[in-house]
């Protein structure tokens, strides 16, 4: 058996709908030996796999773990010098709270080449989706993205610091903080700030819901609202272009 050179690629598989893929991405996909995936990947993307390839999952809910991240990042390690190359493939982009820059420090040491594959970031893609700019001349001249929750399951204080400006405010994992992120904002006398919760972003499961920080705690209820879904806080969602409905399907080799 000839030796294959252990290495790890860290690709980005977008935001969830599966034609939002880079081509870099099918290639590293269709190379790999081994594919770990996470909660968010569209499950589809693996048919562009190799039937011999590995396909194992190791994705995290919230309270559910399949594997620990010290696992993974043990598993990425004997896996490539198993069998050659891994991938992990992550939702949206690995660099943007995926922990991809983490998983790469950690098997360096090791001796494994790494690369990555950027991929197109929920945060921006999810908002685009339903029409929503995160910037706009006259309503928005900058934005955050905030993670609603630090290591130690507190609320960031970040989203504090967002609270009191006038940029766009992405957050992403919040919902189980959503109290208290509307806490923030009644703070900073922002109860008629406009709020879009959207959920299943770009999939066709997609379910949102259209508030504003006073009532949008309502609309979670009414509309039934869970994660994994995207914060959007800000006079840009009143600013929704109008899009038509895209029908499309991936084309497979």
């Amino acid at each position: 058996m000839s030796f294959k050179t252990p290495k790890l690629t860290v690709v980005g598989a977008g935001p969830g709908d599966v034609d939002l893929i880079t081509l870099k991405a099918i290639k590293a996909i269709k190379s790999a030996d081994v594919i770990l995936y996470d909660a968010l990947i569209n499950e589809a993307l693996l048919e562009y796999a190799s039937v011999e390839a590995e396909r194992i999952f190791v994705g995290k809910r919230r309270g559910c773990y399949a594997f620990q991240q010290e696992q993974i990042n043990e598993l990425i390690v004997a896996k490539a010098k198993e069998k050659g190359h891994v991938v992990r493939l992550k939702g949206g982009d690995p660099f943007i709270f995926g922990r991809g820059a983490e998983e790469i420090d950690y098997v360096r040491p090791f001796g494994l080449e790494t690369y990555v594959v950027p991929g197109i970031s929920s945060a921006l893609a999810v908002p685009a989706y339903q029409g929503i700019p995160l910037t706009k001349r006259g309503a928005s001249e900058s934005f955050w993205v905030v993670t609603a929750t630090t290591k130690n399951h507190a609320l960031s204080n970040d989203v504090v610091l967002a609270a009191k400006s006038t940029a766009t405010i992405v957050i992403l994992m919040g919902m189980h903080k959503l109290d208290e992120i509307v806490k923030v904002f009644c703070a900073q006398n922002k109860q008629n700030t406009p709020v879009a919760i959207i959920q299943n972003g770009t999939r066709e499961t997609e379910n949102v819901g259209i508030g504003t920080i006073d009532n949008i705690q309502q609309v979670v209820k009414e509309k039934q609202l869970a994660s994994p879904a995207i914060i959007v806080i800000g006079e840009v969602v009143k600013e929704r272009a109008i899009l038509g409905t895209i029908c499309s399907e991936v084309v497979k080799e």
